[in-house]
């Protein structure tokens, strides 16, 4: 018997004014699926993943989580920002930040309690952050950053793990292991991972699917059956190369594109 649905996305469609984000997009999300959101800037990825959090309100059409409408803050959706440096001066910790996970959705200061406390020390071991534990978030390098916020994203076991870029900014060798994990996870709790990324080649070998949006249009599918050039040349309306390399994707495209004129992915 299949299992249902964790996210559905009905006929949604998103303006801003009179330009158009995306229209009728439809797209429903399997437990345990990996699915990689692609697409130039501008072409509404992380606004998907607002309004998936309930944050902005579309045109039209609708957004379930398990059957219910989205609504803001649900803590059966994990989300993992785009990286970003913070103040070096911030005394907020690494174990602080995944107690955030836990109970950021209460008002006031969490009180700490010994289930909590059990909690935060096995994912920060699990994530094998451990050493930096007790280390000012401020002072953590890139990857370590990420590996914490992937922790805070999941420790509450959610049905839906949201990532926003959470690759850029990382070196190749940070990538790996911070896209390892993101999968790791999913795997061991069946969560569905919606991955927004410019460069789908660190998760190659985990996602299930695309979705690639351009233009206010989208296609979906399997790597193989989006990622070609008669496909994404017909999204575009103009000519694109999808050129294949020992395992890596490159989509290369035409010069007279407005803003993003060649689109690679190495």
């Amino acid at each position: 018997m299949a299992k249902s649905a964790v996210l559905k996305i009905k006929k949604a469609s998103l303006s801003f004014g009179e330009k158009s984000i995306w229209n009728d997009l439809d797209l429903s999300v399997a437990p345990g699926e990996f699915i990689a959101v692609i697409g130039a800037n501008g072409s509404g990825k992380t606004v998907l993943l607002k309004a998936i959090l309930g944050q902005l309100q579309l045109s039209s059409g609708e957004i379930e989580l398990l059957g219910d409408k989205v609504a803001h803050g649900s803590r059966q959706v994990g989300y993992i920002p785009q990286h970003r440096s913070t103040d070096p001066q911030l005394p907020l910790r690494s174990r602080d930040l995944l107690r955030m996970g836990l109970d950021g959705h209460r008002f006031g200061i969490p009180f700490p309690s010994s289930k909590t406390s059990k909690q935060v020390s096995e994912m920060l071991k699990a994530v094998g952050a451990e050493d930096i534990a007790n280390t000012p978030i401020g002072q953590l390098s890139g990857g370590q950053l990420q590996r914490i916020r992937v922790a805070q994203a999941v420790i509450d076991n959610p049905k839906l793990i949201l990532a926003d870029e959470p690759l850029s900014a990382l070196d190749l060798k940070q990538q790996s292991l911070v896209a390892e994990l993101i999968d790791s996870q999913r795997r061991q709790n069946g969560a569905a991972v919606l991955f927004v990324t410019h460069d789908v080649n660190p998760v190659l070998d985990y996602i299930d699917r695309v979705l690639y949006l351009a233009n206010g249009k989208f296609r979906i599918g399997t790597p193989d059956e989006v990622l070609r050039s008669d496909v994404l040349s017909k999204l575009y309306g103009r000519s694109v190369d999808v050129v294949r390399n020992q395992g890596r994707i490159a989509v290369l495209g035409s010069s007279d594109h407005d803003h993003h004129d060649h689109e690679k992915w190495t």
